[in-house]
This record gives structure tokens, sequence and C-alpha cells, in this order.
């Protein structure tokens, strides 16, 4: 066989293998198994069958991980964006930092007590099944909407406690075994500065980011998004390279660019979309290439795995986190709703090479269990989030695909146009377009019901859950926010044409 004949059964291999990843999206759909557990299970059992699979060294996969989950992270926080962060954002962040050292500290002491692990190799595996994760938990909530703040709540902690989980891991390991009382400061100090750093260089990238995107232009459709995601893991490189965190750089950087308005914002975000749908299909099935099933049950791992994982699902996490939700104003089903569906992922076995690569003692052991854990959590946990969410009352939709699209261009920004989305108890709700209280400097010139056009007229009752699409005057656009949400919100709060 020649070498282009070689690398061409490469290459067949691999986009069989991404074709095969796509398609069990469906599968996941109707066994109600979320996909990153398909993923990592294929990738194991193929190491396993074919070992020359295996052979992939645990640095080449922390490399695409990262730079996977850094892709995501950045969608994340696109999807989020400013004004829903602002309305959880002390929620996310107390959750974020404090549930993160409350679940590593409960789970080293439950490890070295019940499972005799010495109190270092619990410590480790404490801090690495801390972090909940931004590719399962996006991937769980991804097709669906989930009503109120228990959804942004959901997804800004996966964002903002995986650089904490991250920055203190990476603290630790520099430590060493020999850690002590006195090289406490120097960890804290270490840790506080990577969020510091990461978290300034996220807010001045995002910044200068939106400045980029909206007075740049370029001479082709193709290069807008290009240009983003390349500006994204530039931010990352920089924040990481001052001694930040490049994580929560590119978080906050995502979160600042989500609401922006900039030409063909459309465009970059179903880009960036697919290419975090790409990013966790390849961190999954790399992760899963190191995952040996066959010396997972070596020396118990899988008695401790399965034990940390029900403790921590049914009592670290609701007694510790739940503690530090009480001040947040929540109801009782979406605060129960945030405690089940914090779930683990790509992160925590990500942390788990960490071991590996460091040359920890028995770090084959504590990363065999942590793939455990993980493994309870996305299949179990993540299976049942929207039957839990029914079981709670915490209203949760399918958000199905929309594949055909009405598009109008501008060259330029059409500032007097707004989309608007009608909320259920809203006064637009259950009222005509005739009705309305919009003023004499506000349209309504589209309405989208359940994927289709309604004809406007004045006789038109609005629905919750229809989208609108309403000129206003630009020099004097009135506030319409009130009409069309059910209680106090952000300022404008509708979306402007991109």
């Amino acid at each position: 066989m020649s070498d282009v004949e070689h690398f061409a059964l490469i290459m067949l291999i691999m986009a069989a293998a991404v074709v095969a990843a796509v398609l069990s999206n469906r599968i996941s759909e109707r066994i109600r198994i979320p996909a990153p557990a398909i993923f990592v299970l294929a990738a194991a059992v193929a190491s396993d069958v074919i070992p020359a699979l295996g052979q992939l060294s645990v640095t080449t996969v922390q490399r695409l991980v990262t730079v996977a989950l850094a892709i995501i992270l950045f969608d994340g926080g696109m999807h989020i964006g400013w004004r829903r962060f602002r309305q959880a954002a002390g929620a996310v962040v107390w959750v974020g930092v404090a549930g993160t050292f409350a679940t590593a500290a409960a789970l080293a002491a439950l490890a070295h007590i019940l499972f005799g692990l010495d109190w270092w190799a619990a410590l480790l595996l404490g801090t690495a099944l801390a972090p909940t994760d931004p590719a399962v938990v996006f991937s769980v909530l991804g097709r669906r909407e989930v009503a109120g703040r228990s959804g942004t709540i959901l997804e800004g902690e996966s964002g903002a406690n995986d650089p904490v989980g991250i920055a203190l891991m990476a603290s630790l390991l520099t430590a060493g075994q020999t850690l002590g009382p006195a090289d406490a400061g120097g960890i804290a100090g270490t840790f506080l500065l990577q969020l510091a750093v990461g978290a300034a260089a996220g807010l001045a990238g995002g910044l200068l980011l939106v400045a980029f995107m909206r007075r740049v232009p370029l001479p082709s459709e193709g290069l807008y998004p290009l240009r983003v995601a390349a500006c994204a893991l530039l931010i990352y490189g920089a924040a990481t390279a001052a001694h930040g965190s490049g994580f929560l750089a590119v978080f906050v950087a995502g979160i600042v660019a989500g609401d922006a308005r900039a030409p063909y914002k459309g465009e970059i975000e179903r880009f960036h979309a697919a290419l975090a749908s790409l990013a966790e299909i390849v961190a999954f099935i790399a992760l899963g290439l190191t995952v040996g099933l066959h010396t997972v049950p070596d020396a118990g791992a899988w008695v401790i795995g399965l034990a940390l994982a029900v403790l921590l699902t049914f009592v670290v996490r609701p007694l510790l986190v739940g503690l530090l939700l009480l001040p947040v104003r929540l109801a009782w089903g979406e605060r129960l709703f945030v405690l089940w569906a914090g779930l683990k992922g790509a992160v925590p076995i990500l942390l788990g090479t960490f071991l590996l690569t460091a040359g920890e003692r028995d770090a084959t052991r504590l990363y065999a269990v942590i793939v455990v854990v993980v493994a309870f959590s996305v299949v179990v946990q993540g299976g049942l989030v929207p039957a839990v969410a029914a079981r709670l009352s915490v209203p949760m939709r399918p958000v199905e695909p929309e594949p055909w699209s009405l598009g109008v261009r501008f060259r330029h920004e059409p500032s007097g146009l707004r989309r608007y989305l009608v909320e259920a108890g809203s006064p637009a709700d259950g009222c005509t377009i005739g009705d309305l209280a919009l003023g004499e400097d506000a349209w309504i010139n589209l309405v989208i019901r359940d994927g289709q056009l309604v004809p406007v007229r004045g006789s038109t009752t609005l629905r919750a859950g229809d989208e609108l699409l309403a000129l206003t005057d630009p020099e004097r656009p009135p506030d319409l926010t009130p009409v069309f949400t059910s209680g106090p919100g952000p300022r404008d709060s509708g979306v402007a044409l991109s």
C-alpha cells in the first residue's frame, strides 16, 4: 500500500468515526443516555480491541482536550451572554468558587475515611471530581430550554468552576506531596492570581474582540467566524502565558461577546455552535482512548468510584451546594434541579490525566475511580435530567431545529430592528396586535409561531412563544421589554438583528 493510500485509509476511518459520533446523538435521544457517554465508551472499547489506538500519548490527549474545552467554554459563554449572566452572576460566582472548594474537601475526607486513601491522594481525587463539566451540561441542556434562572446558574457554574478546579489542581501539583501549612499561603496566592488574571484577560479580550468584530471589515463572509475563533484561542493563550486561567478568560470573553451587535453575528454563533459540537466529540473520544476498561476493576476502583458517585450525587452536592444556594432566590423545584444536574464529564477526566503525567503514586487507580464517577454522573444523572425536571415542575421544553430561515441583508447596521419573544403571562400574551401598547414609534412586521409565519393584522392574537420582529424609530427607540416579558428584566431585552 502506498503512502497516499495509507493516508486515505486513515482519513476514511477518522471521517467514519466523526459521522458515527454525529449520528450517535440520535441514538442517545432514544436510549436516554447523553452522547458524551457513548463517545467515551466507544473509544474505550476501541482502545481495548485495537491496542494501537490506546498508544496516543497522554500529553497529546491533554492538548487536544485543552483546545476543545477552550472552544466549548467560549461558545457556552456566548450562549449565556451578558444579559442572562448578570441576572445570576452572584450565584454563579459563589457556587462556582465556594462550591468547588467545599466539594473537593468533602470528597477528600470521604475517600480518606471510607477507603483508606492517604490524605494527599484523597485531596487530589477530590479536587479532580469537584468541577462540573460544561461539555456535558451544554450537551444535555443544548436542545432543551430551561425557564427561569436555574438553566443560567447550571451553565454558568459549569463554566466558572472548571477554571477554579484546574487552577487548584495545578497549584497542588506544583506544591507537591510535601505540602505543609506554610505552603497554603503560596497556593492560595497562585490560585487567586490565576483567577484574577484570567478574569481581567477575558474582560479586556472580550471588549477588544467586540470592537474588532464591529470596526474591522473583512473581504469574505466566511472569514468572520474564523476570526472570532482565532481570537478566542488567542485570548486563552495570552491569559495562560500571563500565568492566568485561560479557561476562565475565554468563558468571560464569550459572555462579553454574547450579546454584542456585530456584522454576521448569526453566522458567527452558528459556526461556533458547530465547532463546539465537534470539540465535544474530539474531547470525549480522545479521553476515552486513555481509558483501559480491563484496568478499571483492578484495586477496587469500581467499588470506590460507585460509592463516591452515589455519595456525591445524593449527599455531598445536595448538602454543601444546597447550603450555598440558600441565599439565592430560587423556587424549591429549581433549587433541587440545580443540585441534581451538576454533571461531571471531560474536565474531571482531564484533571485525572494530570495525575498520570505528574507521576503521582497510585495515579492509575485514582484515574480509574474518576472514570467510574464520571460514567455514573453522565449516564444516571444526565439521563434522568428531563425526568427530574418534569418531576420538579421545572419548565423545560425541547428546542427543535429550524432548518429553514428567512434572512434580509443590510449594508449598514439596522439599529431600528428588534426581535422579541412573547413570554407567558406578559401583557402581549393573549393580546391582539392592534391592542398592544406600542406607542407611535414601533411597528410589528413579522410574527413567527411554531416555525411558521403568522399574518400580521390588527386582529392577530399573540401567544406565548411567538417571536416578533419590530421596527422602531432608531432615534427614539421605545422600551418594549415590559410588553413582552412577564416580570422585571433588564432594559431593552430585545435582540438586535445581526
